[in-house]
């Protein structure tokens, strides 16, 4: 249904005029808005065969009813209950059902419907009627034309539902109507159905509250929906009556009389006999009107409208006085929802029944309501009732009211009611609209109340005195503001008889009491000016007694004795309403606001604001001038005004000649607006510009300046003007520079004087502004000011000058010599060499030099006037060397303030103040720069900008290399920022950016270094054979630069040139892509440099790019790898030879390689593999040009052979991959062709060490070594072979190395050089490697001879240093300068001779080979029994291994011996196998794999060394160290945990804990137990400092790994062993369970709850799932070693990996300890997150476990017997005992063990209450305390009852035989009363009562 259904929707605001049309309209709407509902096309035009059709199917016979479908019945059923669920959802399916029928199914259910229908229109839940309304569209639209036999029944609830008061509901609705086949015949239907609505209407206002539907709901439920059914109702009898009685009145003057229109006429009087009855039986709805709810008075009224317009006869002399009393007597309604139709209806009424106001006493009946409605703002519904009031007044009988009176106490009390502070904008137009139309209205219609001209006059001045003046103008006038407030304060809030005549003065502080939104004084002036307009028109005279008033207040404002607050505000009260005032006569084009108003005023005023010189005097005068225009105020001040007139009389009153007003204006005006400055100054230079004419526009310009510049008219020079004649200048120039925009932007601005800058324009301003600039400093900011003010550009829209090009230049030229001077003055050499490049040509001589401090405020004058008029140097872009020099002045400065920041201050004191002088003017510049810098290129032409470019990256450079003032970090981070400014700035593609970097990379006599590219071609390189400069010379500073500019901008920018090239031939630019691989090559070979190294920042940011660029990556990596390769084979052997290991290429060789290309080689090549930018495709073709390349014809390439060896280090790994197809089978046999080649040529060599051995012959020895690479993909435990070989290289690889054998011993090898033993260590490794197999016991007696004696002699070295460290520390170190003691402990541990070690690391490898994993793998792969698997080797072995062991402790025991005085020397120690990583990675392999007899022997040697730690502690020390190693971390945490040391490892010596598990300790030994003292800080302390540190702090690894060997520990021990008891239970006693919340802090169980943890396909977050394997895991092995090997390198997830193992196996072997923390933690969402985590991962496992050991227990016999069943998790114990017995079930919980076990007894025998309580609780107490297995715990339970039969007393405090956690017997007994009690029962009980008396007697124990 439309909307205009709803008679409280039809407007009633559109109320702006007061004529009787406009009311007429309102009491009469148009019948098509209101009828739309029933209309689809024009009422008359009516479809006469449906409607017959229609009637006929209403009045034919009903068929018989059919049986309702019984689903559908079911559902109709439903819906009487009383949940609204259930009738929504019978609703919800009666109409999903309704739509599978068919209309004819469905027409049986209408009359069942119906009946559910009008009930459930009642239904206080408004989502059911909704739904109802949904249903009922439903069937409607499934029936059809069908529906008309039942319409009757429906129609009256279907039009009373329209009117729901939910909009959603009414909506609904009116939807069911419009879809129904009635939606042509909506009127039809109506009148069809006239009666039944009618009677469906009157039954419902018969309804109670009491008489609803639903009585068992609340009353407060009831009394709502009976006010909804009477509102509804009442809106539908309103609507039925508009409709019905409408037609028939619109119809009753038609000729053409239908039996359709017939109809309508039967229906239209049937309407009217039901409203007769109504309104009768109703006692006039007057019962309505007085309910509590707003709805139903809302309604009544609409329902009186209703019947006032189509029932009129209803109101007679009988009732009228009644009704008259209740209709215009409701303003008593304070509803402001019900206003809308109060005013409908009071309007309509007085309309129609005039005569009723003289039935009543009007003040008592109507208006005394009618004022109190007015005063309290009509109770909010201002926008409703405020625009009602004009209509109002036209409505009311001019004989009701008394004229003066009553309009007096309308405005008094519509004043009252005004709008208020929290009123909205739109309610005070509202308020402001009506009264100004009210008022206007009052005076158009006096003649309604008056007769004669006299009578009427005198009304309307009366009017405008009192409501006018008194109220609008005194509250205005009074009206007090303040802009930093957010609230304005008005005027009196009344106008009551006592206070109208107060003294306006009076009045304001009254007023300043009330607080009022902003906008309404901006409202309040507009109404008063409108009120003025329209009394103009209506008589002028009118307007003598506000003018009159107006010139009053405005006078009383100058005179000399007011100056206050107050009168201030007036004044700009004033002012504004003057400016609004001339704004409206301008738009109106009336004359009156000047004549009557503004022009008297000013012309009595004027002396009196220029002898009192007010500012806001001024303003008012100018304010008027801009309104009214210059020559009409003049006019009005010194022509009509006859007092103050400087015309002669017989021109008075005519208008002002131009020569006239120029001599006003130059003898008056001039002078007195520049005659000093005060307070008054700016607003009398705005009066002055304001009195600019367009017509003497330039002859009072060329005055004003004439004026200013020469004020007394002495012939004083321009330069010598006093400083506030400067400032004058300066305003001025200002106040005109805004005038000439405001000329700009107004109309006609082309052809209006003043409208361009050059009309501005003047010599003498012109030589002034020249001559200041270049005199001395003596007006300070004044002159900077006036020249801002000159030049203008202060803004890119502001850049018209006062002043000619050629002028402004002279000016910018003094500036620049002013900056210059400051460079020129710098201690910073860089600056003062920028000063060459700065110089301008126009510029000769810089000045004298000045102090520092008169320099910094000569230069401050120069930045204040760049930055006022900085947009006006793009007007001289066609100076070339001007601008790109002031701005490069500019920047040079700012960047010296910045670098002098980050200098140290001087210690000169002379220096210091001249320095801070410079800083803090720099901060001025740095402040300018920051601001304008963004616009720096907008004021530039091309030109002009390369030039810049050049300045500033020239002075870059010169900072960078020729700066030494600052650390090379500094000034490379500072240029660096520098320089992106610069690109950021000035570059706006990527063109001009690659033009800015060959500026800054092009060449000088420092760089570059290596490499000297030609740039007008970038293949053309040349390199260099330099000597390395010192670390801080300018070539490290230039890279260090560079690698934070590529850090910044990113490889692709630098490394990437853009060049444009246009073809002659054609029109096109082509776009050439180049790369600048120099430079990359050039950084690589400087390798280190302050801040950075080619390593750590440059080679992995070159890698990224290579990986994610689709660009020119290739290319640029090939073209490094050319340059470097050609460096490497220029150079490569001049600067010495460090040899090639076997392994893989690691940082630390590379770095030893001194050779600067083939270093940068090396490692270029080498991490391109790694991180496979280059596969093997590009290795082979590297090779192959590797070995073309070793030969130059005949000859052999020298240096090739010499880099060779590394590079096929490198490049044998990607070659030899797994290849697909024939080619790569084809390419690894051609190299092994090649291999096979160099192998043969170093056969054709002398053995290593002989006489003619020579350099070349050890390059080859080299070169072939490289052939034969290892890898260790997961560590050194996963050593193997880099490739494979065949037979035939294997056979000649194996002949070399019986070659060395042969020629000599072992025992003579040693005098051999150091060079040819290394050889020889690594061809022993390689043949070790990749010839096992071959070896006879020749070759093994000749390796382990060697290797033995390699390593023993690091032995001895290493053995030395911790013998020298020990007695440093312990005997020697009495020195108090820590750091000589540091030095010293440094002195000790320096290796200085790296060769033994150097040739240990191969005889390591070589034993790992042979002896590790991959040389048992090997063996056991051979096909033959090789000779080293004979017993024959194992001693020699374990003798090798007890060295290797011994070089472990060895550095263990140092570091220990070093913590123990400082923790700065453990990290010496420590930090010194960093130098060798590699040599103890080999020795913590060889460590892991160690045999029990070696441990046991290096162990033993150890201790008899006699030195101040022992083994233990130095396994602790490398456990926990400060910088540890990962691999011996491992290797020290697997020793500790096995055999022999792991007995000794945790507890302390002198509390060994006893194995014997029948012994009793006393009370002293349950508390003995000490952890070691290395673990039990860790243990004990550090989880409480941990819990709050970084999640990857090293002291957290600390912690996991302590706890990891302590659980270790515990897990080793016999499960019911003593030594098991007391470690368990010194940890519940002393260890807090906060390791438990350090776990999970790496478990991060929050992500795991958006999985279902309980199904353990899914996958689980990152974290989660590792910490769930690693428990389950570490619940099934009982172990934590994979956890811990895996732990390193340390990352998260691998953390998370360990604390959910340990997590796991604490469950297992400490669950009590466990439970009892989770039944500590308050936070429930925390625990259900771990309990899930625990019932899904570890629960499971663990019940398994715990059901499993149960059931393989042997401690069943005839009296006790256990069963388990897995399905349930439960075990059942039974115990018999003669004729006793019990059953006892063991119930596991699924999240065991954090919830506890439940046990429960299903069958006692002969057992009594107590004893089965008490032997239960037993049971409980056992399998909650254990920490350990359940069948522990149930073998205990089985002891205890043993015991209790056999006599045993029980312990009196826990009531049990055996103690539930020490498994001990009461033995302790009291002396008097012989009870015997647990040992650790009685400590507890001494510890807790604090007294040592028996429990049981008291008696002394």
């Amino acid at each position: 249904m439309e909307e205009e259904l709803d008679r409280n929707a039809i407007p009633s605001n559109r109320i702006g005029r007061y004529d009787s049309s406009m009311i007429e309209e309102k009491l009469h709407p148009p019948t098509p808005d209101l009828y739309a509902f029933v209309f689809s096309r024009s009422p008359v035009q009516l479809d006469l065969k449906t409607t017959a059709f229609f009637l006929s199917q209403i009045l034919s016979t009903e068929k018989g009813n059919e049986d309702i479908d019984s689903e559908v019945a079911v559902h109709l059923k439903r819906l009487a209950r009383k949940d609204p669920t259930t009738k929504l959802k019978a609703l919800a399916s009666l109409s999903a059902l309704l739509k599978e029928k068919s209309g004819k199914d469905i027409v049986s259910i209408v009359p069942q419907w119906a009946f559910e229908y009008k009930r459930l229109l009642m239904d206080y839940n408004r989502e059911v009627r909704r739904a109802t309304h949904e249903t009922m569209t439903t069937l409607v639209t499934a029936v059809g034309r069908d529906l008309a036999p039942h319409l009757k029944s429906l129609m009256g609830p279907w039009w009373f539902s329209q009117f729901d008061s939910v909009s959603e509901v009414s909506q609904a609705a009116k939807r069911s109507l419009q879809l129904s086949q009635l939606r042509k015949k909506r009127l039809d239907a109506l009148i069809h159905c006239t009666v039944e609505i009618f009677i469906y209407l009157e039954e419902n206002l018969k309804l109670t509250p009491n008489d609803m539907t639903d009585k068992a709901a609340a009353s407060d439920e009831l009394e709502e929906m009976h006010n909804l059914v009477i509102s509804s109702s009442l809106l539908a009898l309103a609507t039925l009556l508009d409709v019905l009685v409408g037609i028939q009145s619109e119809r009753a003057g038609s000729e053409n009389v239908t039996a359709q229109l017939k109809n309508a006429s039967k229906a239209g009087v049937a309407a009217v006999t039901f409203a007769e009855k109504l309104f009768a039986a109703h006692n006039f709805f007057s019962d309505f009107l007085k309910s509590r709810s707003a709805a139903i008075r809302s309604a009544t009224y609409s329902a009186l409208r209703s019947f006032i317009k189509n029932v009129p006869h209803v109101f007679n002399e009988g009732n009228m006085e009644t009704m008259a009393g209740i209709i215009l007597g409701a303003f008593q309604e304070k509803d402001p929802t019900c206003h809308s139709s109060m005013w409908d209806m009071i309007l309509l009424f007085s309309k129609r029944f005039p005569d009723s106001w003289t039935s009543l006493n009007v003040q008592k009946a109507i208006l005394s309501r009618f004022w109190y409605f007015l005063r309290n703002g009509c109770f909010g519904s201002h926008q409703v009732s405020y625009p009602a009031l004009v209509l109002f007044l036209d409505c009311i009988p001019p004989k009701a009211m008394v004229g003066e009176k009553f309009f007096l106490e309308f405005f008094q009390n519509l004043w009252a009611g005004r709008s208020i502070s929290n009123a909205s904008n739109a309610d005070g137009k509202a308020f402001f609209g009506a009264f100004k139309e009210c008022l206007i209205w009052g005076l158009h219609n006096a003649s309604r109340y008056y007769d004669g001209m006299d009578s009427i006059y005198k009304f309307q001045v009366t009017l405008i005195d009192n409501i006018l003046v008194k109220i609008l103008w005194h509250n205005y006038f009074s009206f007090v503001s303040s802009h930093q407030q957010e609230s304005v304060r008005s005027g009196l809030s009344t106008v009551s008889p006592e206070n109208r005549d107060l003294p306006l003065s009076k009045k304001t502080e009254e007023a300043s009491r009330i607080k009022y939104r902003i906008s309404y004084l901006q409202d309040l002036r507009s109404c008063i000016i409108d009120v003025l307009s329209g009394i103009f028109f209506v008589e002028h005279s009118l307007l003598s007694s506000f003018c009159m008033e107006f010139h009053e207040s405005c006078l009383g404002l100058f005179q000399p004795a007011t100056n206050s607050g107050t009168e201030v505000e007036s004044v700009e009260q004033a002012t504004q309403f003057i400016l609004f005032l001339g704004q409206h006569a301008m738009q109106k084009g009336e004359t009156w606001p000047l004549v009557y108003l503004v022009g008297p005023m000013l012309a009595k005023s004027f002396p009196m604001i220029k002898s009192l010189d007010s500012p806001e005097g001024v303003k008012l005068i100018s304010a008027a001038v801009s309104v009214f225009g210059p020559r009409k105020i003049v006019q009005e001040l010194f022509v009509h005004n006859k007092e103050h007139s400087h015309i002669p009389d017989n021109k008075v009153g005519r208008e002002l000649v131009a020569a006239e007003f120029m001599q006003i204006f130059k003898t008056t005006f001039v002078p007195w607006c520049l005659c000093g400055s005060d307070q008054s100054t700016a607003a009398r230079l705005d009066l002055l510009i304001a009195l600019l004419d367009d017509e003497c526009f330039s002859d009072q310009w060329q005055a004003v300046i004439t004026y200013a510049i020469n004020l007394e008219g002495s012939a004083t020079a321009s330069q010598f003007l006093e400083p506030d004649q400067i400032t004058m200048l300066a305003l001025l120039l200002e106040k005109a520079r805004n005038e000439l925009n405001k000329r700009k932007a107004g109309e006609d601005s082309r052809h209006r004087p003043g409208a361009d800058a050059g009309h501005w324009h003047c010599e003498l301003l012109e030589s002034t502004a020249v001559a200041l600039a270049c005199s001395p400093l003596s007006a300070g900011n004044s002159k900077s000011q006036f020249l801002c003010a000159v030049l203008g550009g202060s803004t890119e829209g502001d850049i018209a000058s006062f002043v000619s090009r050629n002028a402004s230049i002279l000016i910018f030229e003094e500036i620049l010599k002013e900056l210059l001077l400051f460079i020129l003055e710098s201690s910073f050499k860089w600056v003062r060499d920028a000063r060459s490049m700065l110089i301008s040509g126009a510029i000769g001589t810089v000045v004298e030099s000045k102090s520092s401090v008169g320099m910094a405020e000569m230069v401050q004058f120069a930045i204040q006037v760049l930055n006022g008029s900085f947009f006006c140097l793009k007007s001289l872009g066609g100076e070339s060397d001007l601008v790109p020099g002031i701005l490069a002045a500019v920047l040079v400065i700012d960047w010296e303030y910045r670098m002098g920041r980050s200098n140290e201050n001087p210690s000169d004191n002379e220096t210091t103040i001249a320095c801070k002088a410079r800083l803090d003017f720099g901060e001025s510049v740095h402040v300018f720069c920051c601001n304008r810098s963004s616009q720096f290129q907008n004021t530039l032409n091309i030109e002009n900008l390369k030039r810049l470019q050049s300045i500033l990256i020239q002075c870059i450079r010169s900072a960078i290399f020729t700066e030494d003032k600052l650390n090379t970090e500094n000034i490379s981070s500072l240029c660096c920022l520098w320089m992106l400014e610069v690109i950021d700035i000035f570059c706006q593609d990527q063109f001009e950016e690659q033009d800015l970097l060959n500026q800054l990379l092009s060449k000088s006599d420092t760089w570059p270094l290596w490499i000297v590219p030609d740039f007008s071609s970038a293949e053309q390189l040349d390199l260099k054979n330099a000597s390395i400069p010192g670390y801080d010379s300018g070539h490290f500073k230039f890279v260090s630069f560079l690698d934070k500019l590529i850090l910044k901008l990113g490889i692709d920018r630098v490394f990437t040139s853009h060049a444009k090239q246009t073809s002659p031939s054609e029109e096109t630019t082509n776009e050439e892509v180049t790369t600048r691989a120099w430079l990359a090559a050039e950084i690589l070979c400087t390798w280190k440099w302050p801040g950075g190294s080619a390593v750590s920042s440059f080679l992995p940011l070159l890698c990224a790019y290579a990986k994610s660029s689709n660009g020119p990556s290739e290319s640029l990596l090939d073209s490094i790898f050319n340059i470097l390769l050609d460096g490497a084979l220029v150079h490569g052997g001049c600067r010495g030879q460090s040899y090639v290991s076997p392994w893989a290429v690691s940082i630390s060789e590379v770095d030893h390689i001194e050779e600067p290309f083939l270093r940068a080689l090396v490692y270029f090549v080498s991490t391109l593999f790694k991180d496979s930018i280059w596969e093997r495709s590009k290795a082979m073709t590297v090779f192959e040009l590797l070995v073309n390349k070793l030969w130059i014809g005949e000859a052999l390439n020298i240096n090739c052979l010499r880099i060779l060896p590394r590079l096929v280090t490198i490049l044998v790994q990607p070659l030899f991959e797994s290849a697909s197809g024939e080619t790569g089978g084809d390419a690894e046999c051609h190299i092994q062709d090649i291999v096979t080649g160099w192998l043969q040529k170093t056969l054709s060599f002398p053995p290593l060490g002989g006489s003619e051995t020579g350099q070349d012959v050890e390059d080859w020895f080299q070169l072939v070594i490289s052939c034969y690479p290892f890898n260790a993909i997961g560590g050194i435990q996963g050593l193997n072979l880099g490739r494979t070989i065949g037979p035939v290289e294997k056979t000649l690889l194996l002949e070399l190395f019986r070659k060395q054998r042969l020629w000599v011993g072992a025992n003579t090898f040693a005098n051999h050089p150091p060079v040819a033993q290394l050889l020889l260590s690594k061809l022993i490794a390689v043949s070790v490697g990749y010839c096992l197999k071959e070896f006879n016991e020749e070759d093994w007696e000749y390796v382990f001879s060697h290797v033995r004696r390699w390593i023993q002699s690091v032995v001895v070295i290493m053995e030395e240093i911790t013998e020298n460290v020990d007695d440093s520390v312990i005997n020697n170190f009495i020195s108090d300068n820590m750091d000589d003691n540091l030095k010293k402990i440094e002195q000790i541990v320096l290796v200085s001779d790296p060769f033994p070690i150097d040739i240990a690391k191969n005889a390591l490898l070589s034993f790992s080979l042979c002896c590790g994993p991959f040389g048992i793998k090997q063996l056991g792969d051979a096909e033959n029994i090789n000779p080293l698997g004979t017993e024959r080797w194992e001693p020699i072995k374990d003798r090798i291994l007890e060295g290797i062991l011994r070089l472990f402790f060895c550095t263990g025991i140092t570091e220990a011996i070093a913590t123990s005085f400082c923790h700065e020397t453990a990290s010496i120690i420590s930090s010194s196998r960093f130098e060798h990583l590699y040599f103890w990675e080999l020795v913590a392999s060889s460590v892991v794999n160690s045999s029990t007899i070696a441990r046991d022997r290096a162990v033993k040697s150890v201790e008899f060394w006699g030195l101040s730690k022992g083994a233990i502690s130095s396994l602790y020390a490398i456990l926990f160290s400060f910088k540890p190693v990962s691999s011996l971390q491992f290797a020290a945490y697997v020793i500790l945990i096995t055999e022999p040391i792991s007995k000794v490892a945790i507890v302390e010596d002198d509390t060994v804990l006893d194995g014997n598990s029948n012994g009793e300790a006393d009370l002293s030994t349950e508390t003995s137990i000490q952890l070691r003292e290395e673990i039990r800080f860790v243990i004990e302390k550090l989880p409480f400092e941990v819990l709050e540190m970084d999640l990857m702090a090293q002291q957290r690894v600390d912690v996991f790994l302590a706890w990891s060997l302590l659980l270790s520990y515990l897990r080793s021990l016999p499960s019911s062993s003593r030594a098991r008891e007391r470690l368990v239970q010194y940890i519940q006693d002393s260890v807090s369970p906060v390791i438990l919340d350090c776990l999970f802090q790496h478990i991060p169980v929050e992500l795991g709850m958006s999985q279902n943890l309980k199904k353990k396909d899914l996958e689980l977050p990152a974290g989660v799932s590792e910490a769930a394997i690693a428990a389950t895991r570490a619940i099934t092995t009982d172990s934590l070693l994979t956890s811990v090997e895996t732990l390193w390198p340390v990352e998260p997830v691998k953390l998370a990996s360990l604390a959910g193992a340990l997590f796991g196996l604490m469950l297992c072997v400490l669950p009590a300890y466990v439970r009892e923390w989770f039944s500590s933690l308050r936070d429930r969402f925390t625990s259900s997150l771990i309990e899930s985590f625990t019932r899904a991962w570890c629960s499971p496992s663990l019940i398994a476990n715990e059901l499993s050991q149960i059931k393989k227990n042997k401690f069943a016999d005839e009296n006790f017997s256990v069963s388990v069943s897995k399905s349930a998790n439960e075990a059942v114990a039974t115990y018999t005992k003669d004729e006793t017995g019990m059953d006892l079930v063991i119930r596991l919980p699924a999240s065991y063990p954090l919830r506890p076990v439940d046990v429960d007894c299903t069958r006692s025998l002969g057992i009594s209450d107590v004893k089965q309580r008490k032997w239960l609780m037993s049971m409980m107490s056992f399998v909650r305390n254990q920490n350990g297995a359940l069948a522990e715990a149930i073998g205990i339970w089985k002891r205890n009852f043993d015991k209790e039969f056999e006599g045993v007393e029980e312990c009196p405090i826990c009531y049990s035989v055996i103690h539930t956690a020490n498994n001990s017997l009461p033995r302790l007994a009291c002396k008097t009363c012989k009870h015997k009690f647990h040992s650790a029962c009685l400590y507890k009980w001494f510890s807790t009562s604090h007294k040592s008396t028996c429990p049981l007697c008291q008696s002394p124990f």
